[in-house]
């Protein structure tokens, strides 16, 4: 393979150019980059061939000046550039010397679409903005609450107290909640997420997550258990069940419409997996919809919510081997089906 078939094979586009400026080297893909024909374009000077501009309109190589840098100058750090059509581009470059007392003999530049770090940035913008939609509520409740029992204390009843404290602490409850779901979308996304699984009872986990969402909302949550099975024990981090059967209890009473159903039971295909089953009586979630409900800040509808439950339901079953469907309820709505290992994974 030479040097041309080996540039065309890789991701990036590459422009090399020799001591004296001249291009010796187009890449297939650089060339499309760039506009250029790959093969015309060897022997041109280097700036009529990387035709890549900034917003101010100067180009790459009056910006960098790779054959008159500093002597111990190896290349220049990744930057976004523009091609002549607009698009953003990464261009990283490598500036070679046979000694640092020679001049520079080559100088190679790789470009990389930029599409990806718009893609990056676009979620850092979504991330701040999502925290700050869910962070100003509560703050705001907590600092009114907490300035009105300052002002006025003496004139407040205990009852009136008591429900300002209540609602700071339950404000409070929900920044905790926010900050833990952030920590946990970013342990995902970096492979970091620590899990401390064992073996746990099923049926007491989900009927403590029922009974609190329950004792917090006017919406009839029921509660089915297979008969049978009053012990369901699975391998999990009990903490990470916990947090999984919470969000999609949650998600379905803000979400969704009716009765919410909880079921669970030994999955009837494969007794290995436990199968816990959330439904609610709203509109569902459009088949055309359902491979983006687990993603990052996905929302449907005007309810509230910060949009990183269900992509959190999603990793932490993943992290344990489990998966996680959804469906149409039998009645109308949403059904959302997680299936969890019973057994830790064979070694």
């Amino acid at each position: 393979m030479d040097a041309r078939e080996l540039a065309d094979a890789l991701p990036d586009g590459v422009v090399v150019a020799d001591a004296d400026g001249a291009v010796v080297l187009v890449s297939a893909l650089a060339g499309r980059m760039l506009g250029v024909d790959p093969v015309s374009s060897l022997g041109k000077p280097l700036g009529d061939v990387l035709t890549l501009r900034d917003t101010e309109g100067q180009t790459w190589t009056e910006a960098n000046r790779p054959y008159d840098t500093l002597r111990t100058v190896t290349g220049t750090p990744e930057q976004a550039w523009l091609l002549p059509d607009g698009t953003e581009v990464l261009v990283v470059s490598t500036i070679r010397r046979p000694s640092l007392d020679a001049d520079v003999d080559q100088v190679s530049i790789s470009l990389r679409s930029g599409r990806g770090r718009k893609r990056l940035d676009r979620e850092r913008s979504d991330l701040v903005a999502t925290v700050a939609h869910e962070l100003r509520s509560p703050l705001t409740g907590v600092k009114g609450f907490v300035q009105a029992l300052l002002n006025r204390w003496d004139r407040l009843n205990d009852d009136q107290k008591k429900l300002m404290l209540k609602t700071v602490a339950s404000d409070s409850d929900r920044l905790s909640r926010l900050i833990a779901e952030l920590l946990d979308v970013a342990r995902i996304d970096t492979g970091r997420l620590q899990l401390y699984p064992r073996a746990s009872d099923a049926t007491v986990l989900v009927t403590r997550v029922v009974e609190s969402v329950r004792s917090a909302t006017s919406r009839p949550i029921e509660l089915d258990v297979s008969a049978g099975e009053d012990e369901l024990e699975i391998h999990a981090d009990p903490d990470k069940f916990t947090q999984v059967v919470t969000n999609l209890v949650e998600n379905a009473v803000r979400h969704g419409d009716g009765v919410v159903t909880v079921s669970l039971g030994v999955r009837p295909d494969d007794p290995d997996q436990v199968l816990l089953v959330v439904e609610d009586r709203g509109e569902g979630i459009p088949a055309e919809l359902r491979l983006r409900v687990f993603t990052k800040f996905w929302k449907h509808g005007a309810r509230g919510g910060s949009g990183l439950g269900l992509y959190i339901v999603g990793g932490l079953t993943r992290a344990h081997s489990g998966s996680v469907t959804i469906a149409d309820a039998d009645g109308g709505g949403a059904r959302i089906e997680v299936s969890w290992p019973r057994n830790p994974p064979s070694a």
